[in-house]
């Protein structure tokens, strides 16, 4: 079957985790900064766009050369065999970026790239006329580094955090892509007790669920390659069958999500609900203060406030104190927080196991993990 050369992107920091997700669905890897490069069948497509919950997108690489000037950009480009790829009635719109590099001027590249391919497309496909770009979409990027130019088609469409089930969101909502990245760096399994006590819109409880019943994130949602002649309609049905077959919708979870304001838990009920979850996640409306552990071995993550807006910075203070004064009594649970407060391990009364340095949006935080001391059950 002919391979294909596809980048995962990934958030900051996010690197190994997409790696790791991709190295599981069985292709071997290249990790740089910002994305995971890999070789793979056509079938990987539809694979990763339905599996991948922590990345960001799905690329496919066309061409990478060098170029310093626009002859360079042009020749080079119209050289690449986009025919294979992008159909006679396709839809190819060029954006741009441009780092380090002689060809500076983002707007001149797209439009050279965007002449390049079409003078390629309507030689291949006999037109005289411009291409009419009435069919799929094939959303072109060229990114220039050091000059060195890189040529990626789009495969996922809307972004791979769109899962499809947010209904309604709080004022600063956790990127899906990023809720589940946070569970995977912790060791929950299903089995397990997971309580996110910051709920808001409900996007970690949920998350947690789609990976305790391994259901694939992007299976209630469409892609832009969906409709490319150059992936037949069978990959595509064996993707789906394939995320059907490995459900498991009979896994029991113990999951829980509670925030003080009664409009988040109903929001995030609805999300629930809309993704197909609605009797798998528990919803308390309730401060931290009034959180009570009935279970050993639990798992907390969370995304809590951070206090950013004046007048706020005592009450959060305050939350993370309340909520390391109840942990101090549940050693065997283990406790996962990402936070922009710098106090926090402060406030919590307790230095972390290990921190690690994120991104939530284009605020850096700290991922505070403190590994609970597990108790043999029964």
């Amino acid at each position: 079957m002919q391979k294909v050369t596809l980048i995962a992107t990934a958030a900051m920091g996010l690197e190994s985790v997409v790696a790791h997700e991709v190295k599981q669905l069985g292709y071997e890897v290249t990790v740089d900064n910002g994305k995971v490069i890999f070789e793979a069948p056509l079938s990987a497509i539809p694979r990763c766009n339905l599996w991948l919950r922590s990345a960001d997108r799905i690329k496919l690489i066309v061409g990478q050369f060098k170029a310093t000037t626009f002859d360079e950009l042009f020749e080079a480009t119209k050289a690449l065999p986009w025919e294979y790829y992008i159909a006679e009635d396709g839809q190819f719109p060029v954006s741009s970026k441009s780092v380090k590099s002689t060809l500076f001027s983002v707007s001149d590249c797209q439009a050279i790239v965007k002449k390049a391919i079409a003078e390629r497309l309507k030689l291949k496909y006999g037109l005289a006329t411009k291409m009419p770009e009435t069919g799929a979409l094939y959303k072109i990027e060229v990114a220039l580094l050091k000059d060195v130019v890189t040529l990626t088609i789009d495969t996922s469409g809307t972004g791979l955090h769109k899962r499809g089930y947010r209904v309604g969101q709080g004022e600063a909502p956790l990127k899906e892509t990023l809720a589940a990245a946070l569970i995977m760096l912790t060791n929950w399994k299903p089995d397990y007790p997971l309580i996110d006590p910051f709920c808001g819109s409900g996007t970690i409880a949920i998350e947690a669920a789609l990976i305790g019943q391994n259901i694939a994130p992007g299976f209630n949602r469409e892609f832009a390659s969906e409709d490319w002649t150059l992936l037949r309609r069978k990959l595509w049905d064996d993707a789906f069958e394939e995320a059907e077959d490995k459900a498991n919708y009979d896994q029991k979870l113990m999951i829980t999500g509670s925030d003080i304001d009664h409009k988040m838990i109903q929001i995030a009920n609805d999300n629930a609900i809309e993704a197909g979850l609605g009797d798998l996640i528990t919803w308390k409306q309730m401060q931290v203060s009034d959180l009570t552990l009935q279970q050993d071995n639990g798992y907390i993550i969370s995304n809590p406030p951070y206090g950013q807006r004046i007048g706020d910075e005592d009450i959060v203070a305050n939350m993370y104190r309340d909520l390391g004064n109840i942990m101090k009594n549940h050693p065997s649970w283990s406790v996962y927080i990402i936070t922009a407060f710098e106090a926090f391990e402060k406030q919590y009364g307790a230095q972390a196991t290990k921190k690690r340095k994120l991104f939530n949006g284009f605020i850096q935080t700290n991922y505070y993990q403190y590994f609970g001391e597990k108790i043999k059950m029964d």
